[in-house]
C-alpha cells in the first residue's frame, strides 16, 4: 500500500472539485450513515461477530465512516470522483484535524475493504473488532456538523 497523498493533491488533479456547499445531501447522508451505524449495533449485539461474518462488519463500518467523510466534504463544498475518489476521501480527515494515526488507519481499511471487494481477502474477528473500535471511536466526531 502506498503512502496516502495530501489532500491538495487531489484537488490539483482533480480527482475533488469545489463546488458549492450541499447542506441537504450531506444531511441525507448523515442519517442514512446513522441508520447503517445502529444496524450494525444490532447486528453486532444480536448475531455476534465470527470470523465467517467479520467482513461483513468490516464493509459496513468502512461504509458508515465513508460515508460521514462524504457528508463533511459537501458541507464544505467538495465533492470527489473517479479513480482515487475515495483515497482523496481519506486524506480529507487530516482537513478535519484527524491525527494521521487515524488517518493511516482509515487508509488501510479503505485498502482492506477493496481486498474484501475485488480480492476475496478474509478478515478474522480481531482485525473485525478493532476496526469496530475504529468507528465507536471517530463516529461521533464525524457526526459534528
Amino acid at each position: 500500500m502506498r503512502p496516502l497523498k495530501k489532500f491538495e493533491e487531489f484537488l490539483e488533479n482533480g480527482v475533488v472539485r469545489k463546488r458549492k456547499p450541499d447542506q441537504s445531501r450531506a444531511d441525507w447522508l448523515f442519517r442514512e450513515e446513522e441508520d447503517r451505524k445502529k444496524f450494525l449495533d444490532e447486528a453486532y449485539e444480536k448475531v455476534g461477530m465470527r470470523n465467517d461474518n467479520a467482513n461483513y462488519f468490516i464493509e459496513n463500518a468502512y461504509d458508515t465512516l465513508i460515508g460521514l467523510i462524504r457528508a463533511q466534504m459537501l458541507l464544505q463544498g467538495f465533492s470527489a470522483s473517479g479513480e482515487g475518489a475515495h483515497e482523496a476521501e481519506v486524506a480529507f480527515l487530516r482537513k478535519l484535524k484527524f491525527t494521521e494515526s487515524e488517518t493511516r488507519f482509515m487508509n488501510e481499511l479503505r485498502y482492506f475493504r477493496n481486498g474484501i471487494l475485488y480480492y476475496g481477502k478474509k478478515f478474522d474477528v480481531e482485525y473485525g473488532k478493532r476496526v469496530l473500535e475504529f468507528l465507536s471511536k471517530v463516529y461521533p466526531r464525524l457526526k459534528e456538523k
